[in-house]
């Protein structure tokens, strides 16, 4: 008979994971245990995918605001320090900015505006427009922000983010002075040593800086490489992908997620016959066309894959094909000559007009998106989604 079901996403339900667990049996464990549950048929090329935050508790890795703070003292120095670019989360940085401050005398803090990099507004573009700010051009002082625009309380979380980081930065002992501005440039007004926030922009942002005439640049990326004082660490991240945990502890990004994914997948492989692929992922690669925000707060949607993840979709365009090559068949006609041209298709179709309008973007990154949204990040327990004919097309 055949199949009339393509692509399903399944949550995954697991125990609550702690440090020290065995995570790699856990994972199998809980995904062999619901398909015998569920009746599931494991085929090859399903996809097990495993959340960075369960990865990171099952390793401990932690790190308190003192670990951040001796680190950002001893490479930035204990002075003034610009901190410039930061996204506005309780959840994703105001941890980090209390060790930030906990380790230097005075924090300049640089907003960009109207928005940080991941869409949380400050001020509105209307406002902007109203008021005759150039947000490409224009530096603002706490002063003129607040006689411009007045307080502006975040859309979905109600705080003031402006006040919020002020005070934040001073309950931990150190002075700080606002600025609103877009080029990493302007920073440099006030101090020479930077440590610049932004996720995406940031090699950017770190060149423009040393090629401008800072002294010292570190990114959000080159705090904890190491560990500082016992802390957990992420050589290749640092404090980007990094969560609250508590109020004065992050939990950082995985490390070692592609001896992980490939653990896993031996035993997978080993119990079920199938060749199973396995990715660790952290937020989708997605945006809110209500509130404008952008979810890509990780450095990367996935850490870690195996091999058969490599790669870009190679789709032929369904609608084109029906409207344009077989324009003039219909019913099984139709199917058949469709069902031809997608087993003749060549491995790329860069450039092919029938490929167009398909999602030019990595796999890992689309079914990292796909795992965000079924797990969701609150208290659905589902932290391992198994996906199956994903890899499918038409003719399968």
């Amino acid at each position: 008979m055949e199949r009339k079901v393509g692509t399903i996403s399944r949550g995954i339900r697991c125990p609550i994971i702690r440090q020290g667990d065995d995570l790699v049996n856990i994972v199998c464990d809980s995904v062999l245990d619901a398909a015998k549950s569920e009746n599931i048929d494991f085929r090859d090329k399903d996809i097990v995918c495993v959340t960075e935050s369960i990865l990171a508790r099952a390793q401990g890795n932690y790190a308190s605001v003192d670990s951040i703070a001796q680190d950002v003292r001893s490479k930035l120095g204990g002075d003034t320090i610009g901190v410039i670019f930061p996204i506005l989360s309780r959840n994703r940085f105001a941890i980090c900015l209390k060790g930030i401050a906990r380790g230097v005398k005075k924090v300049v803090l640089m907003l960009s505006y109207p928005s940080d990099e991941v869409g949380n507004e400050l001020v509105s573009w209307d406002k902007l427009d109203a008021a005759g700010v150039n947000p490409y051009s224009d530096v603002l002082s706490l002063e003129k922000y607040r006689k411009l625009f007045g307080e502006n309380k975040h859309e979905f979380t109600g705080v003031d983010y402006v006040a919020y980081y002020e005070e934040l930065i001073k309950s931990e002992g150190a002075e700080v002075e606002i600025i609103f501005a877009n080029h990493p440039k302007s920073i440099l007004e006030y101090t020479k040593k930077v440590l610049n926030c932004d996720i995406h922009t940031r090699k950017r942002t770190k060149r423009l800086l040393e090629n401008g005439g800072a002294e010292v640049v570190v990114s959000m990326e080159d705090i904890l490489t190491k560990p500082v004082l016992n802390s957990g660490y992420n050589e290749h991240y640092g404090l980007l992908g990094s969560n609250k945990a508590t109020e004065d502890m992050v939990k950082l990004f995985p490390r070692d997620c592609q001896t992980f994914v490939e653990s896993v997948q031996t035993r997978l492989i080993k119990e079920t016959g199938k060749k199973i692929e396995v990715m660790v992922y952290g937020d989708g690669a997605f945006k809110d066309p209500i509130g404008k925000i952008w979810e890509l707060a990780d450095p990367v949607v996935s850490p870690g894959y195996t091999s058969g993840l490599e790669g870009t979709p190679n789709e032929l365009k369904l609608k084109y094909l029906a409207d344009n090559d077989f324009g003039d068949l219909k019913g099984e006609e139709l199917k058949a000559a469709i069902s031809r041209r997608i087993k003749e298709k060549n491995e790329s179709l860069v450039g092919n007009m029938t490929s167009q309008g398909t999602t030019p973007r990595r796999l890992t990154d689309l079914i990292g998106s796909l795992c965000d949204l079924t797990s969701g990040s609150g208290d659905k327990g589902t932290p391992v989604v198994l996906i199956q004919g994903y890899f499918d097309n038409y003719t399968n």
